[in-house]
């Protein structure tokens, strides 16, 4: 039975409706086929500049359209394999953490893949406070309530080499999953400079979340991977006084422990990591697919000097003047 969400045209719009009127705007928009882009499927380009798949657009656009967020909600955004999987873990981990069940994207779901998915409209109200979610969206395409409401969103950054290598690793293991031929990395830099990757470009996602953290820093928490991984346990610290629940000084213990729990070493060998899946819009995915170690610099070991200058003159061209570095 469907239920209504909003009105369209003097009527009540069902679920169906909606994703239906959405689907149908998206599918209007330019297109790359996966012969030239990175995704083993289409990717649209929204008219905000961005580019994704079909669904995760759409569930992007529903999530705008009927998520009311709180002022107590917590949304991790980020880049994909900017390091999603860590910062998700940090929020959550505790002496009793739920790891030896759920992945990290179990725990703290994305609207637009797990959420709002399949005409589905979730009932979140009955969640406790404070709420916990995560998303890919760019700043421009984040749901408006999420602005109003003044809830804190957290941010993570990462060097723009790293994660176009990280992504590569990533994208080819659905490609051999669907009998595609895998990318080579020289081919996905391409793509990558060409600003077509999903949720891309890389430098208006990271900048646009960037200047919202100028301008609001209150609410958005803007962190570097490769600072994090320097010092995980300032991080941690800083990440708690963000939300509101600082560590007092009795609990340094409880800081170290939680980046031991957190950290790659452990959580890779959790059963949860081992055998659990994510089941998400796009299919189920092994939840081992997104642990990577993600050694800063690491993409010396597989772009060309030509690549990097390449990327480097981008991100050069595009971050002067805004006070932000990326780099290790």
């Amino acid at each position: 039975m469907s239920s209504s969400v909003g009105t369209q045209e003097g009527h009540a719009e069902t679920n169906e409706e909606l994703y239906q009127r959405f689907t149908n705007l998206v599918s209007s928009w330019p297109c790359f086929p996966p012969a030239l882009s990175i995704s083993s499927s289409q990717l649209y380009r929204h008219d905000k500049g961005w580019h994704s798949s079909l669904s995760p657009m759409v569930g992007t656009m529903v999530a705008d359209a009927c998520f009311t967020a709180r002022p107590s909600d917590i949304v991790v955004a980020t880049l994909p394999k900017s390091g999603t999987t860590w910062i998700k873990a940090l929020p959550v981990c505790s002496s009793d953490h739920p790891f030896n069940s759920l992945g990290p994207h179990e725990c703290i779901k994305f609207f637009e893949y797990q959420l709002y998915t399949e005409n589905k409209i979730p009932d979140l109200d009955e969640l406790p406070d404070p709420r916990l979610f995560a998303t890919h969206a760019p700043f421009v395409s984040l749901p408006r309530s999420i602005l109003a409401s003044g809830c804190k969103i957290v941010y993570v950054c990462r060097d723009p080499k790293d994660t176009l290598v990280s992504h590569w690793s990533f994208v080819n293991k659905f490609r051999i999953r669907e009998g595609l031929e895998p990318l080579s990395v020289e081919a996905v830099a391409g793509f990558f400079c060409d600003g077509v990757m999903p949720f891309g470009p890389y430098w208006d996602h990271v900048l646009g979340y960037w200047r919202a953290h100028l301008a609001h820093p209150e609410q958005v928490l803007f962190f570097r991977y490769e600072e994090m991984s320097r010092d995980p346990e300032a991080h941690a610290r800083r990440l708690a006084e963000f939300v509101g629940r600082p560590f007092s000084p009795e609990e340094d213990g409880a800081v170290d422990a939680i980046v031991k729990l957190c950290s790659f070493d452990h959580m890779i060998g959790l059963q949860a990591t081992k055998s659990g899946k994510m089941h998400a819009v796009i299919g189920a995915v092994d939840n081992s697919w997104f642990f990577r170690r993600g050694v800063v610099a690491d993409w010396q070991n597989h772009l060309s000097p030509e690549t990097a200058r390449r990327i480097d003159a981008i991100t050069e061209d595009r971050f002067r003047g805004t006070g932000l570095l990326v780099s290790g």
